[in-house]
């Protein structure tokens, strides 16, 4: 009996034909989801997770499509997205492979705007306390616009109209399109380093959220933000609002109410000078009997108010000593119970005992290493006296004395007595140091 035919895939097989269907019924679909799961490798793909309430499916948008995005992805996000279903073959996982990515509900660009103002927030660049005072008279004021068009010529009229003494530089970039953010930041570091102005004003006329946009690049932020010179933003109509608004020193709702903020009249200045001397100088008489006034009246309304802040000041110490009392005794508890956990742990623990044996070790080192000593020392002693007794026995010490030996020659007989040579008779002489080969002239005995 024959078996049927079988055609056997494998692995690799099917998931390929299981890829090449689905990348052939799904080439371009749109899809809408919450991002979840976000992650950005080192290579610039981002990875997440598209969701709803019921699914989810993994995507990725590759580094060239992420760069387009004006936007920041994170997770929570609801988007609508164009892109492709295909099937990862490693992993036999499908997965989306997107083109295009719009948050649900909101622009692109009002979302990036929105992104970058939270985050610069975060970072302190709007903080009150950095923006920087405008010079009350300007001597110099730099200007960072298009040198072409209405906004240049009304800013420049109204200036020299206002106060014709004032010196105009000019630094002419693009303020709309590519590359429009990068001139604006390099005009506001020049204009920084290499000139002497006063302040600075960054604007343009009004126009869409699209034509507006260099003024919303973080790149233009910072630059305003590093700025030590004061910068006023002018951008748009009263009703258009940008990020570098929010950065610069002063915020002008148009770039013609940025050159009458810039410098006041010529003629109103004097004018406040003159009222003002005249002011203080009539001031400084009536200023001493206004205060004695002013004293009186306080007094009057503190007098009863102040008896009830002084019992509440008496109560608030009392309060306060009570309770400092209160957490000196709690800490004290609580510093005891530490300080005896810590001891016990202190004993437990085996690096306290290393140490505790290295240290017994060494002491019992150390005694042994005196007692080894001192015998030696004993011995060495005991030696010293052995080698005296010898040396006082040695007859070298005898002939250092300045005794000698003398034996008879030939045969070194040790001579004790005259009697044992006669005359002629050859005797050696040994003294400590060196020998004496003597003959004998004469004899004498006692």
């Amino acid at each position: 009996m024959e078996l049927p035919f079988r055609y056997i895939l494998t692995v690799s097989e099917l998931t390929r034909e299981i890829k090449d269907l689905l990348e052939l019924r799904f080439p371009d679909i749109w899809i809408e989801g919450e991002v979840s799961n976000l992650r950005t490798p080192p290579s610039g793909h981002v990875y997440f997770t598209l969701k709803d309430d019921l699914s989810q499916i993994r995507a990725v948008l590759f580094k060239n499509q992420a760069r387009t995005l004006r936007f920041l992805l994170e997770d929570g996000l609801h988007i609508i997205s164009r892109g492709r279903v295909s099937l990862y073959e490693k992993r036999g996982e499908y997965q989306l492979i997107l083109e295009e990515v719009e948050p649900r509900g909101i622009g692109a660009l009002q979302l990036a705007f929105l992104q970058l103002k939270e985050r610069l927030e975060r970072e302190g660049l709007f903080d009150v306390a950095h923006k920087k005072p405008l010079p009350l008279i300007p001597q110099t004021i730099g200007i960072v616009t298009s040198p072409t068009g209405a906004v240049i010529r009304d800013m420049l009229h109204i200036i020299h109209r206002r106060f014709e003494n004032v010196h105009i530089l000019l630094y002419p970039v693009r303020v709309q399109g590519e590359g429009a953010s990068a001139e604006i930041s390099s005009a506001i570091e020049y204009l920084n380093k290499r000139t002497n102005v006063d302040v600075i004003i960054v604007g343009r006329g009004g126009g869409s959220l699209e034509d507006l946009w260099p003024f919303n690049e973080e790149v233009v932020a910072r630059a305003i933000y590093n700025s030590k010179v004061p910068v006023i933003s002018a951008v748009g109509h009263e009703t258009d609002y940008t990020i570098s608004d929010f950065v610069a020193d002063l915020r002008a709702p148009t770039p013609s109410a940025a050159a009458e903020l810039v410098v006041k009249d010529k003629h109103e200045v004097k004018r406040i000078v003159h009222n003002l001397k005249e002011k203080l100088r009539n001031r400084i008489f009536q200023i001493f009997q206004e205060n004695r006034t002013h004293l009186l009246n306080l007094k009057m309304r503190l007098k009863d108010p102040r008896r009830k802040v002084e019992e509440y000041l008496l109560r608030a110490d009392e309060l306060f000593n009570r309770f400092r009392v209160v957490i000196s005794w709690v800490l004290s508890r609580e510093r005891e119970g530490t300080s005896h956990l810590a001891e016990r742990l202190h004993l437990q623990s085996p690096i306290q005992k290393v140490k505790n044996l290295r240290s017994v070790l060494a002491d019992k080192k150390r005694r042994l290493s005196q007692a080894f000593r001192h015998s030696v020392e004993i011995r060495r002693q005991r030696l010293a006296g052995v080698t005296g007794k010898l040396d006082s026995l040695s007859p070298l010490s005898v002939l250092q004395r300045g005794y000698s030996i003398t034996r008879k020659l030939p045969g070194f007989e040790i001579l004790r007595e005259a009697i044992h040579v006669k005359e002629g008779d050859k005797v050696e002489i040994r003294l400590y140091k060196g020998t004496l080969l003597c003959g004998v002239d004469k004899t004498k005995t006692p």
